[in-house]
């Protein structure tokens, strides 16, 4: 068979990959990106389900709008406003299939083969797999504690303007509670992003899964609401606060945007699953979602405290790792010389799983660093895999 030249650049995702390995249940796994089950609002589903079925049941089983339920997409867009200060209504929502689809659209309406993505070291490996499939290239930026590095960034941008050939089409950030460093982009370099999108007319593609499940500290606006020229694409998603098995999330984007994205989608899916966008419409407009968030957070922070305290407590003292105000994950670094991609099976051989943190660089870095996610791991196994790490480590080391 002769495939289309771009699929020699597809790669299949190194999580899913790991995943596969680390099914077995006597390992304790780190590696997931993964909500904990126990998070699920079971019954609140079941409830709202069959309310949906008894007011909307032959609607909301049919064929629905590419852009989604209206009367959803406008609970949406009404949150927006009323929690996070978005200038928006319906139709600047399109509904996707996650917000996994909503970083694919916005690269298949963007970027022709060799055009440049900005991206920062490290990112999020779906990110990633979308943008390859669409034969990317990368400007990559580096990541502090405040996030991206924005100085790093302009300072790249004006020696790239000297090479015409070189076209940036969008900048990809994760600005709260990174996927994978768990880092939050501090307000003065959202401030300064925002400023560098307009100098230069590149639009940002701010990607914020997990805006809702803050543990400490103030929120921080999204970039989407200080947006005066509609510059940034934004997009979230229900799986982190209802269930990822809804593959439900939205973009807000201005409404020309909006409908180039929607033609986009209408090749793909024709509609996201129409049941689920009316349960969870019914989620929000209820105030099951305020409800349940506040227990999410509870769990999570929890876990979090759980993975902290035993790092501290049974991890080398040369290692380092980053303490995030929510989210789900965490970024661990170790001594150089200690490769966590080889070190990946030794470490399966213990029982216990990571991500390695090469596989989220597109620069060849990471080689000494790893991923690990509290959110779907029980309690009481979070302290025994940190310490079958630690004691693997300390062998190598």
């Amino acid at each position: 068979m002769e495939f289309a030249r771009r699929v020699s650049e597809m790669r299949a995702s190194e999580i899913r990959e790991l995943l596969e390995l680390t099914a077995h249940p006597d390992i304790i796994s780190f590696a997931g990106g993964l909500p904990s089950p126990h998070s699920f609002p079971v019954k609140k589903i079941e409830e709202l389900s069959l309310r949906v079925l008894k007011k909307e049941g032959t609607t909301a089983l049919q064929y629905g709008a590419t852009e989604g339920v209206r009367e959803f997409r406008r609970t949406i867009a009404k949150r927006m406003k009323t929690k996070f200060k978005m200038k928006c209504d319906e139709e600047n929502i399109l509904i996707t299939t996650g917000a996994q689809q909503a970083l694919d659209l916005t690269t298949k309406i963007f970027i022709n083969p060799r055009d440049l993505i900005v991206v920062e070291i490290p990112t999020y490996i779906g990110a990633l797999c979308s943008f390859r499939n669409y034969q990317s290239k990368f400007l990559t930026v580096g990541i502090d504690s405040e996030g991206m590095k924005t100085q790093e960034l302009e300072s790249k941008l004006k020696k790239l303007g000297k090479e015409k050939r070189k076209k940036v089409k969008f900048i990809y950030s994760i600005p709260n509670f990174h996927n994978p460093k768990g880092i939050t982009l501090s307000l003065e370099r959202r401030k300064h992003l925002i400023e560098i999108s307009e100098k230069y007319k590149i639009p940002i593609l701010e990607d914020d899964p997990y805006i809702e499940l803050r543990y400490k500290g103030k929120p921080l606006p999204p970039m989407k609401s200080m947006d005066k020229n509609g510059l940034v694409i934004y997009t979230s998603t229900f799986s982190k606060i209802l269930s990822p098995g809804f593959r439900t999330g939205w973009i807000v984007a201005s409404k020309e945007l909006t409908r180039k994205l929607a033609i986009a989608k209408q090749g793909t899916d024709l509609s996201t699953n129409v049941f689920c966008q009316y349960v969870a419409n019914e989620y929000i407009k209820t105030g099951s979602m305020d409800k349940h968030i506040p227990k999410i957070i509870k769990m999570y922070k929890k876990r979090e405290k759980i993975m902290l305290d035993s790092l501290e407590r049974y991890f080398p003292r040369e290692c380092s790792w980053t303490k995030p105000s929510g989210g789900m994950f965490l970024w661990v670094e170790l001594p150089k010389k200690i490769d966590t991609k080889k070190m990946f099976k030794e470490a399966v051989k213990h029982k216990v799983a990571y991500v390695h943190g090469a596989a989220f660089c597109v620069d060849n870095s990471g080689h000494n660093e790893m991923r690990l996610n509290f959110s779907n791991q029980d309690e009481d196994k979070i302290e025994e895999g940190i310490k079958r790490l630690a004691n693997l480590i300390k062998k190598k080391l």
